[in-house]
């Protein structure tokens, strides 16, 4: 699946908000709810380009398990502004989906592309900072 995802992490690059949802669904639920077959991940038949149509999701979580469904709304508010109930969300996430989610928001506002100046007694540079909030290691498995 890694080709594929590179694939959908490609189409997407350059949005920090559709790259966010996208590395959301990559890296949770050992990355099944980006599969092709999932009524969201759309597929150009003319060029075989896939994506994810974020706006999709709200209308076919239904049959998904409370914390999928909320999850993939969430990913779905990042990349798409669907609205969602952040409150009622996030209660229902385990650790490992607070990670990603912490990591898509810090993604998704660009804190890993900010730059700033870092003064000394030499004079001053350009310090990358590097994100917020990283994204977790990268999971096979729930």
């Amino acid at each position: 699946m890694t080709e594929f995802h590179d694939e959908l992490r490609a189409r997407v690059h350059g949005s920090y908000t559709l790259e966010a949802g996208t590395e959301m669904l990559i890296r949770a639920f050992g990355g099944r709810f980006v599969e092709p077959g999932n009524p969201w991940i759309d597929v150009d038949p003319m060029s075989g380009k896939t994506w994810i149509d974020f706006g999709g999701i709200p209308s076919n979580v239904g049959v998904l398990s409370g914390g999928e469904q909320r999850f993939l709304m969430l990913a779905a508010s990042v990349a798409a502004d669907v609205p969602v109930g952040v409150g009622e969300i996030l209660d229902g996430l385990d650790r490992l989906l607070m990670e990603i989610a912490l990591a898509a928001f810090a993604h998704a506002a660009g804190t890993h592309a900010e730059t700033g100046l870092r003064f000394s007694y030499d004079g001053f540079s350009l310090d990358g900072g590097g994100t917020l909030y990283p994204w977790p290691e990268q999971r096979t498995e729930d």
